[in-house]
């Protein structure tokens, strides 16, 4: 039976890892930390092009969501980590074949990597056989395993894999040494002195004693003269050796291509997991979010930045969570407040939050619905290039302008703080004009600014706000609330800004 995938099912067959690229949004949302912390314990499974291709279809989305919700399954979580292992071990041997320099050296660690693949199968069809598996992609996966597992092929090759390694485990052969000359021949049964050594000794042992036997290490070397006696060993039992030869020529191309690439798959269904995980032992929400490519009416209860939960959960501080949703014809989300009050982390959080679903995987919070996009667009502040010749705002208007000429109404738009180089007017008037036409395009939108008249445009703009302690304005609560921008925190912040505050202005007097 054929089977294609753990990662795409049939309506996002499009994948082409070599096209691939990284996103050009990902480091404005630090979406680029999340997927270099997730892929960096797994560098040789080349996961990252997975990471940076969202899926197009809904139904793609929830069969990798079916996948993550077995896997959630301690125990078979285990499992496809011992088969990794394996699998990891079983090509470690292998790029010894192709480092060594020996012929029957090389030989060796070829039958010992299949061996550690034969085991893995088996050891992946037992463990899936006793799992409780509901996902459409492990199921089938599972009846391909199987079947392979039962077929004549790697029946005869696991066989013949034991047979050969029995037959070479029982030669036994003399090695005599005399001078400069070695001479190897068959072993005739001679005596083992080591029980006789043994024996003489016995009767000097006084109870437990401490073990001073030295384990030597394990060498994937080989010596000229080792390799010397290994030929005379192969000439003194040509029967077992050639079946070797033949054995090595035969199986090059032992190793199931679907099996290999369910190996790899795998990797990143646990990597994303296990990041995760600690954020979940510190008490962190995770959900699979409702996804629709139609509706936009969108929610997010507890969502936080992942990104940012895993710098503050290794400070040890506390992560504050917010809550989003857009309903009926509201498409544009404005946040206002103070500085460093969490307005940028909320955009970030938001673009996060549907990029990660995107992709399948669940996502930071207790709950969420989320718009399956085509594309992400982001403007956030860059620090002027000297050597476009442009000025700050002109660049600004130039990406914006790039933005809005690519944008469709399935796209996404998150502005953070545009326009801070001009004066407030004419920041106004070009924040205006552009969400105005956001508002055209019907495109989900998320627009930090400082300019309260934003908040107000249209029906379909929602104004959010950052808030402070009460009793201490100085104090951020990091909450981002749905509620009429309220000038206060804009013109606190201009303000600190500026340095105009009344500590601030203290300060420059005494100085």
């Amino acid at each position: 039976m054929s089977f294609r995938s753990i990662l795409f099912d049939n309506t996002d067959a499009c994948f082409r890892e070599e096209g691939i690229e990284e996103p050009d949004f990902l480091a404005d949302l630090n979406l680029d930390q999340i997927i270099d912390a997730i892929t960096a314990l797994r560098p040789g499974y080349n996961l990252k092009p997975f990471f940076h291709y969202p899926l197009s279809d809904a139904d793609a989305i929830k069969y990798r969501q079916e996948i993550f919700q077995d896997l959630e399954n301690e125990t078979l979580l285990e499992n496809i980590k011992s088969f990794a292992q394996k699998m990891t071990q079983m090509r470690y041997h292998l790029a010894l074949v192709h480092k060594l320099y020996y012929n029957y050296h090389k030989k060796g660690w070829f039958l010992e990597a299949v061996e550690v693949y034969c085991d893995a199968i088996a050891c992946l069809v037992r463990d899936l056989s006793t799992a409780s598996l509901k996902s459409r992609g492990l199921v089938e996966f599972r009846d391909y395993v199987t079947n392979y597992s039962n077929s004549e092929a790697f029946a005869r090759l696991a066989d013949e894999t034991r047979r050969l390694k029995a037959d070479l485990s029982a030669v036994r052969y003399c090695v005599l040494i005399k001078n400069s000359t070695i001479k190897v021949r068959k072993y005739e049964s001679e005596i083992d002195y080591s029980v006789e050594v043994e024996k003489t000794f016995e009767k000097f042992k006084q109870g437990a004693v401490k073990d001073y036997t030295t384990k030597l290490p394990a060498r994937s070397g080989m010596g000229h003269v080792e390799a010397q006696i290994l030929d005379f060993v192969a000439k003194l039992f040509p029967e077992i050796f050639s079946h070797l030869d033949n054995y090595f020529t035969q199986n090059t191309r032992y190793v199931d291509e679907t099996i290999a690439a369910f190996d790899r798959e795998a990797q990143f269904y646990v990597a994303y997991l296990e990041h995760v995980a600690k954020l979940k032992h510190a008490g962190l929400s995770f959900c699979y979010p409702q996804i629709s490519d139609a509706d936009k009416q969108v929610y997010s209860h507890e969502g936080f930045d992942l990104a940012l939960a895993h710098k503050l959960i290794n400070e040890g501080s506390s992560i504050v969570t917010n809550d989003f949703y857009l309903k009926g014809c509201e498409r544009i989300i404005v946040v206002s407040g103070p500085n460093q009050g969490g307005k940028t982390t909320f955009a970030r959080m938001f673009g996060q939050l549907h990029y990660l679903a995107s992709l399948g995987c669940p996502v930071p919070g207790g709950k969420a619905r989320l718009f399956l996009f085509d594309r992400i667009f982001t403007h956030f502040e860059r620090e002027e290039d000297i050597e476009n010749l442009r000025g700050k705002l002109q660049d600004d208007l130039l990406r914006v302008h790039d933005i809005l000429g690519h944008a469709t109404s399935n796209s996404i738009i998150i502005i953070n703080e545009i326009f801070t180089s001009t004066t407030l007017r004419d920041a106004v008037f070009l924040g205006t004009e552009i969400l105005k036409r956001i508002d055209q395009l019907d495109s989900l939108c998320v627009c930090v600014t400082f300019i309260d008249e934003l908040a107000a445009l249209s029906d379909k703009t929602v104004s959010m706000v950052s808030t402070v302690v009460p009793e201490n304005p100085a104090l951020r609560t990091y909450k981002i609330v749905r509620r009429p921008a309220d000038g206060l925190s804009y013109a606190i912040s201009i303000a600190e800004k500026y340095r105009l505050t009344y500590e601030c202005l203290r300060e420059r007097i005494q100085a």
